[in-house]
């Protein structure tokens, strides 16, 4: 058992064998860097990759975001703080799901990554 650096909660870390929950992260953040060398618990992981994804959705296009997507779409189960958060008993589906969608479902979802995103406070579920 291994202690997440950032809140000191404990973490199962399974990575020596080949194998671990972390692995369904997206592997978005730089193996190079001191500071991803440590595993954290699921929260703050999801944190860390989702400041990642916030600064890679300005850098590239949306068929550019798409394409990194693509290969996590049939990730299941759903990662909670990756794919979507809970507010108010409603799931409000990330605009990284939405991306590994692959295309607009039309229903102005809040972070709708393609431009479509509702402009009232309302819970879109998309």
């Amino acid at each position: 058992m291994k202690t997440c650096p950032e809140c000191n909660t404990d973490v199962a870390c399974t990575a020596d064998s080949g194998t671990c929950w972390c692995m369904s992260y997206p592997p978005v953040l730089p193996v190079a860097e001191s500071d991803n060398l440590a595993c954290l618990c699921p929260s703050c992981l999801a944190k860390r990759v989702n400041s990642k994804l916030n600064d890679i959705y300005q850098d590239y296009t949306t068929d550019d975001l798409v394409r990194l997507a693509k290969p996590y779409a049939a990730n299941t189960p759903l990662i909670e703080g990756i794919d979507y958060t809970q507010e108010n008993g409603y799931m409000v589906l990330s605009a990284w799901y939405l991306l590994k969608r692959g295309k607009c479902c039309g229903n102005g979802c809040r972070h709708c990554p393609y431009g479509h995103a509702s402009t009232n406070n309302a819970n879109n579920v998309g």
